[in-house]
């Protein structure tokens, strides 16, 4: 393509409403325009990349036996009605009717229209195992947009269905996916990170998320520093320290005032104790229901574990009135007391009974010190709710230290088992080879196609530009023209006419200075950039630049297809190293 005749329209200067690398950067080059927030249009070199993202995507894909189809962003609201995901979904989805007040949705997802077709097709034993995939526009309701195309409400993405006679042939597919997802993110030019995670509105019995470790990720996830332990926080797992110095002969529970004695820092000071001595209680309301999360001072309440754990569709902070209704309140709260049936308490398991705490006294300027779990409150409900902190000792190696980094998922895989197919969902049976019924297991996988462009300039690019991978750059090649002579323009036209039958090259024909073409070509990030001088020419060489590490040669005009070939092979990602998972035969 002739750069005089594209749609290229380079800033120098930062937009004000860009903050991350990828926004910043994609903006200044051309390759996306707001519409609205959160709402981005891809230009001509924003939808070459997000075709060639889409191109390995497919390949991988079609290579795990996968079949591409095409579902509506137009969905029946009666199906998410089935799966209940209309009701369990917050904001996020748009509801809408038509003319006749017929509901639907804009689909965040496609799990209720895909497993209506596998009812209507997926019949008997012979019509299992298949997976089947899409590449479609998705619409979410983000509360808050930002990032550019990392957090955003329309977006394209790439989801995966695959339907099995039962578990055991999902938990053989499924490492076929995995290793596909690396595949994707490695050609992609992207580090990826597998790390369990949590299954979320999308349920089933286990998921990894692909993670690229970014400073300007909104994911946190932790690492062991001495095993190959990986997981989001919201399903991580550390060794939890006691706490046992408790006295031969405790003494009784005591209510001691504490007038405008309220935070941690504060309450410490007062009792003369360390902020593992405390019990903190934190309220929410579940599904309707009060609930009291409590864990030991040291620690906080993962708002994730707690819904797992109580198996809830909704969790929210409670309400001061919710409170009062039960005779609680804010800032003071304990299980100490707690007698009422309609409120649940849930003791995480740094709680132990080997030491005394200090709680709150289920009464204004009031707390309990010499407080005896198992004495002066029943633990009848007992689990993991606490976040893990970086530091904890690995829970798998007990000899590892967890850390915590931040990240940008880049796809997330769910073993959905039968919550879709299950009958107070869908219900979706075949008939075995036996005679009898049995109920399909699902997977399902997925990968944002904007998100992946985003995160590869996250990883890729300096204080000039973007830094494309080879395999998803619009261009592979830019080829420049510096001055204006019918030798330079002719030795140019020359060299483009052969390189663009073997690659994808932008031809820098503009009558601009050397310091604007240059400038373009690094902010642009195409890999290779090759310039036609009449200095060059003189002395029979041509420059050729590699973008990711500032490397310049010259080279003889006969030399010059080997060599871009040899550099953009050498370029091109490596698929060798990856932790790819055993797969059956």
């Amino acid at each position: 393509m002739r750069y005089s005749r594209s749609f290229i329209h380079t800033q120098y200067e930062v937009p004000k409403e860009a903050e991350t690398p990828s926004h910043i950067l994609l903006l200044r080059g051309s390759y996306i325009y707001p519409a609205a927030a959160g709402i981005y249009s891809l230009l001509p070199l924003g939808h070459r990349v997000a075709e060639k993202v889409k191109r390995i995507i497919r390949e991988e894909m079609d290579g795990i036996d996968g079949l591409e189809v095409t579902m509506p962003v137009l969905n029946p609201a009666e199906l998410w009605k089935a799966t209940k995901r209309y009701f369990d979904i917050g904001q996020e989805l748009f509801r809408i009717r038509d003319r006749r007040q017929r509901e639907f949705v804009l689909a965040m997802t496609h799990e209720e229209i895909i497993t209506d077709i596998a009812k209507k097709f997926l019949r008997s034993y012979r019509d299992l195992p298949v997976m089947l995939y899409q590449i479609q526009t998705k619409i979410r309701d983000e509360a808050r947009p930002r990032a550019g195309l990392l957090r955003v409400r329309e977006f394209q993405m790439k989801d995966a269905y695959s339907f099995h006679p039962d578990f055991e042939d999902l938990d053989r597919y499924y490492p076929r996916i995995y290793n596909a997802y690396l595949r994707v993110f490695a050609r992609c030019g992207l580090n990826a990170v597998p790390i369990e995670a949590d299954t979320g509105i999308m349920g089933g019995t286990g998921s990894h998320e692909f993670m690229l470790e970014s400073p300007h990720g909104e994911d946190q996830f932790v690492v062991c520093t001495q095993c190959d332990y990986r997981a989001n926080t919201e399903k991580a797992v550390g060794i939890k320290p006691p706490v046992e110095d408790l006295p031969a002969d405790p003494p009784a529970m005591e209510k001691v005032p504490t007038p405008g004695v309220k935070t941690i820092a504060q309450l410490m000071d007062f009792f003369q104790t360390t902020e593992q001595h405390f019990l903190k209680t934190v309220a929410y309301e579940a599904d309707g229901r009060l609930v009291l999360g409590v864990v030991r001072g040291d620690f906080a309440v993962s708002p994730t574990k707690l819904t797992n754990h109580l198996k809830a569709v909704r969790l929210d902070m409670a309400s001061e009135d919710l409170l009062e209704r039960h005779g609680l309140h804010g800032g003071f709260l304990s299980p100490v007391g707690v007698k009422d049936p309609a409120v649940r308490v849930v003791v995480d398991t740094s709680v132990g009974d080997r030491t005394l705490y200090i709680a709150g006294g289920n009464a204004v300027d009031v707390h309990c010190k010499n407080v005896l779990p198992g004495r002066d409150f029943l633990v009848k409900d007992q689990a993991d709710i606490a976040e893990v902190r970086p530091g904890d000792a690995c829970a798998v190696c007990r000899s590892g230290r967890l850390e915590i980094r931040r990240g940008i998922e880049l796809g997330h895989t769910f073993k959905l088992g039968t919550k879709y197919t299950a009958p107070d969902t869908m219900d979706v049976t075949y008939l075995g080879a036996d005679g009898d019924n049995h109920r399909v297991v699902m997977g399902c996988y997925g990968i944002g196609v904007e998100r992946l462009m985003a995160s590869a300039v996250e990883q890729w690019h300096d204080e000039a530009g973007i830094i494309w991978p080879v395999t998803i750059a619009p261009f592979q090649v830019i080829l420049t023209t510096l001055g204006k002579s019918a030798e330079v323009d002719g030795a140019a036209e020359s060299l483009y006419e052969e390189f663009r039958t073997r690659w994808d090259v932008l031809y820098d024909d503009r009558d601009e200075s050397p310091g604007v073409k240059l400038k373009d070509a690094d902010l642009l990030g195409i890999p290779v950039r090759v310039v036609v001088s009449q200095r060059g020419l003189k002395q029979g060489t041509y420059e050729v630049k590699v973008r990711k590490t500032g490397a310049i040669s010259f080279y003889p005009r006969e030399e010059m297809a080997d060599a871009v070939g040899k550099i953009l092979a050498e370029l091109t990602p490596a698929l060798d190293g990856l932790p790819l998972l055993p797969e059956s035969v």
